[in-house]
């Protein structure tokens, strides 16, 4: 690894005026205000973010890009926003984006950039593998005093870890000191998770014991890491223990430790044992964490196991379980898929009653198994009822009873829903207009088939 000196401590004026000019850029970007005007840009918005496509696109795939660039002759409207959207489209493209970014330093003396487009570069060539590189960016940003966030650190350790390059990552974090970058849990919990993908957990069992005595406070993810890689080698007794210890110390997860438990056994894959870890739960009065029982409840439906599902939410509820707007979206899915429409409508009223106004991702699936079911009338009366006490439906919602309508040979209403689309401004796609317009052919609704296609033509300005 490079070694680098110790860079200077942040007091100077120049440091100082670098480091908030950062944060408003950052805070500009991230929001959309701030700098990014028309007048600031130089360009109409539809024109700025199409020349932005434009130079990706060179970056990307052009050989000789430096020299196309000159071309374009973009001067004007070369500056840190403009760079760090490039940057954020070419993610994948290391060298490439290095090649650019010296590229606009070079060509434009009136850019000044900014660390929030240093950082991304130490992203991409960390994702890309461009280790040498991303050092070089790196001493380049230390010598023009440019502080490196915890988030970016451990960004790349755990970059390394996923390639096995463990000494380069333990390197990374023991050298932080030249960076001035303090140690704190998020940078922990990196290298915490690159020790467990080498299966080191008596280092990352002393990482974590330094991280205390160190004065940081271990938070959910340091938990999670730690509990997930021993239940993935099959060592559920050790996670165990270790949550017990963790507890003794006082140093109690966010999340209680059945919770975590669960969500390792879920990431390992043993689907069996967390079904059994949650049973005992629910038999001793306990309820699991939301997110917990969402993720238990995803994989059981992506194994066939939906009635254990049901059953399951209708135990945690009636030991006070509180879902919110995912779990409703998980379980109204699950049942509306085996046909048990009225055990969706039970999860979705009790959605309502808890204050949820259902959303078209929340009632499409019940409105699609009456459809399938035949019980065309029902969903109709459903769907006018929603598009009162619900939240408009959209596109895809609309798209989907199309198509189910003309497949149930109701292709007046499936015309009715085009109409309606329409109306509500939801350009239908030419799919759809083909469908309707097909249908109506064969059962002999002409004169409709035609005012259907009149439509699209009208639509589509042909």
């Amino acid at each position: 690894m490079l070694t680098l000196r110790k860079a200077p401590t942040f007091t100077t004026g120049a440091t100082i005026f670098n480091f908030i000019k950062t944060l408003t850029t950052a805070t500009n970007f991230i929001q959309g205000t701030g700098g990014t005007t028309t007048a600031a840009r130089g360009l109409p918005n539809d024109d700025y973010f199409a020349t932005i496509h434009h130079i990706s696109n060179i970056v990307r795939r052009d050989i000789y890009l430096e020299r196309t660039l000159n071309k374009m002759r973009i001067s004007n409207i070369v500056n840190s926003e403009l760079v760090y959207r490039v940057l954020r489209s070419c993610c994948s493209c290391g060298i490439e984006s290095f090649r650019f970014f010296n590229w606009a330093r070079t060509h434009h003396p009136n850019y000044d950039p900014t660390t929030l487009e240093f950082e991304e570069l130490l992203r991409i060539l960390a994702k890309t593998r461009h280790w040498e590189t991303m050092w070089k960016v790196a001493q380049n940003m230390k010598t023009q005093n440019f502080p490196i966030s915890p988030s970016v650190v451990s960004f790349i350790i755990e970059q390394y870890a996923k390639h096995g390059l463990i000494d380069q990552a333990v390197d990374l974090f023991n050298g932080l000191k030249n960076f001035d970058c303090p140690q704190t849990t998020q940078v922990y919990n990196s290298l915490l998770f690159a020790l467990c993908e080498v299966k080191n957990f008596q280092g990352a069992y002393a990482l974590i014991r330094r991280m205390i005595r160190k004065g940081s406070v271990p938070d959910k993810k340091t938990y999670s890491v730690l509990v997930n890689a021993w239940c993935s080698a099959g060592k559920m007794r050790e996670a165990q223990e270790f949550l017990e210890e963790m507890s003794k110390k006082g140093y109690k997860p966010p999340v209680r430790g059945r919770d975590l438990l669960i969500d390792g056994l879920l990431n390992a894959g043993y689907l069996e044992s967390a079904k059994g870890l949650v049973r005992k739960m629910s038999k001793g009065g306990y309820v699991p964490d939301v997110s917990t029982f969402n993720c238990l409840a995803e994989a059981l439906s992506k194994s066939g196991e939906t009635d254990f599902c049901i059953d399951l939410f209708n135990d945690v509820c009636g030991l006070g379980f509180c879902p919110d707007t995912d779990t409703y979206k998980i379980m109204i899915t699950v049942t509306s898929k085996i046909g048990r429409v009225d055990e969706g409508f039970k999860i979705l009223h009790r959605s309502i009653e808890d204050g949820h106004k259902p959303f078209p991702s929340l009632y499409a699936p019940i409105l699609k198994a009456l459809c399938r079911m035949g019980q065309f009338d029902d969903a109709f009366s459903f769907f006018a009822d929603m598009k009162v006490k619900g939240h408009p439906p959209n596109r895809p919602v609309y798209t989907m009873l199309i198509r189910m309508c003309v497949r149930g040979g109701r292709c007046v209403e499936a015309g009715n829903y085009l109409m309606e689309m329409t109306e509500l401004n939801l350009s239908p796609m030419s799919q759809s207009f083909d469908m309707v317009c097909d249908g109506l052919k064969n059962c002999g609704k002409h004169d409709l088939a035609k005012r259907m296609e009149q439509l699209e033509i009208s639509l589509r300005g042909i």
